[in-house]
């Protein structure tokens, strides 16, 4: 049973499926809260862009700036390239002015998660450097509070910025300790968003 009231916008670029491994587990964490879980990606960025199909061939649909603006919450998540997100993530990003010029985002949850091929390959800079657009639009950024066992465990991904992985094309499941803390970082997000929810109704009562 879902709480059919609020909806979470799970957003995600990956190139060789390491990322959308960490989203997949995210949706988990905030299904098991009760709360629906819109899982989309976003296009590819080349000279070419406006030649590419509107809807891609496999995998989640593309993002549209109205489901950004009506989602409850956000989860946004890329892989590192040269310790930031990559150029489709940032190319959506700049589009969300008209959303801004509102303040369709102001107040909502927010976090982080990214992927990359090398340890130490620029995760935390990258997580950090996600959070700059989503503070520019007043969201509630959330990290993951060392409550989490999975913090303390791992010995590959997994941050308190937000939930990580170290993969490749080659290995895209994620490690216990990386899968547990991405869906905790589910779960916190779902938490927030119900809390904020149901603030905002007894205040609107």
């Amino acid at each position: 049973m879902t709480n059919t009231s609020i909806c979470l916008l799970v957003l995600y670029y990956s190139k060789h499926g390491v990322t959308k491994s960490i989203a997949d587990s995210i949706v988990k964490g905030i299904e098991s809260e009760g709360v629906e879980a819109m899982l989309r990606t976003v296009p590819d960025v080349h000279p070419h862009i406006e030649q590419q199909a509107a809807v891609p061939e496999i995998g989640a649909p593309y993002v549209t700036l109205s489901e950004l603006a009506q989602c409850d919450g956000l989860a946004l998540g890329s892989p590192t390239h040269f310790g930031n997100m990559p150029s489709a993530m940032k190319y959506f990003l700049d589009t969300t002015s008209s959303l801004w010029l509102k303040g369709s985002l102001i107040d909502k949850p927010a976090c982080v998660f990214t992927s990359s091929s090398s340890l130490h390959g620029g995760q935390e800079t990258t997580l950090l450097t996600m959070m700059l657009p989503l503070i520019h639009h007043g969201m509630i950024i959330l990290g993951v509070p060392y409550s989490e066992p999975g913090l303390h465990k791992t010995k590959s991904g997994g941050t308190p910025y937000g939930a990580s992985a170290l993969g490749n094309q080659n290995k895209t499941s994620l490690t216990e300790d990386e899968k547990s803390v991405a869906i905790s970082q589910g779960k916190r997000l779902a938490l927030i968003a119900k809390n904020l929810n149901r603030d905002t109704g007894s205040a609107n009562e």
